[in-house]
């Protein structure tokens, strides 16, 4: 995977900081269903001095449900606002049966999907903060017969407090598929290593 990061010119791999380079790598082994479709991505270079990032889509039949991405930051000198050295951000988008956008509940269900996944797997974590955003989409004029549309997007970031990075990829894995509708994986049912770089 291309691992991003605003370094000096010259700079490379070897200059990481051991510790980004071993929260990148528990990032890596993280382990997401078969319908999440993950690759790399490139990070955003001036948020922090170093930063890596995983884009993803749910995809069932051959049709994109969800997508979403997720960005580990990394500041060896420490950010007060982040109360560490690191930060997940994390982006979900999926769409919704149009009936559900009035439901009132639905932008506190959509955060309790975050924080439920990050709790079953395990994922240490402080300071999450964060939005749910309900988005309906409806046609007029000469589009007026096309069917409306709705979308949930979750947009949150969280601390880790260790370098075990998978959990929380795996948590946001599961938003995702939580987000779409798909149903939990039963219990002693292992997800399979998720396939990176292999869309059409």
């Amino acid at each position: 995977m291309v691992v991003r990061q605003e370094t000096h010119p010259g700079s490379g791999a070897a200059m990481q900081p051991e510790e980004f380079r071993t929260a990148v790598a528990s990032m890596r082994a993280a382990r997401l269903r078969p319908e999440v479709f993950c690759e790399d991505m490139p990070a955003p270079q001036r948020i922090a001095p170093y930063a890596a990032a995983l884009s993803a889509d749910v995809t069932v039949d051959d049709e994109d449900l969800g997508t979403g991405r997720i960005i580990l930051l990394h500041d060896p000198v420490g950010n007060e606002a982040w109360a560490g050295t690191f930060r997940c951000v994390a982006y979900a988008r999926a769409d919704i049966d149009p009936t559900m956008i009035t439901d009132p509940l639905l932008a506190e269900v959509g955060w309790a999907w975050l924080t439920e996944a990050l709790e079953t797997h395990g994922a240490a974590y402080s300071n999450a903060s964060g939005t749910v955003t309900r988005v309906a989409t409806e046609s007029f004029g000469g589009m007026g017969d096309e069917e409306g549309s709705a979308q949930i997007e979750i947009r949150a970031s969280w601390t880790p407090t260790d370098l075990e990075i998978a959990p929380h990829v795996e948590a946001w894995g599961e938003l995702l598929c939580t987000a779409v509708g798909l149903e939990p994986v039963p219990e002693g049912v292992t997800a399979m290593p998720s396939r990176r770089g292999q869309r059409g």
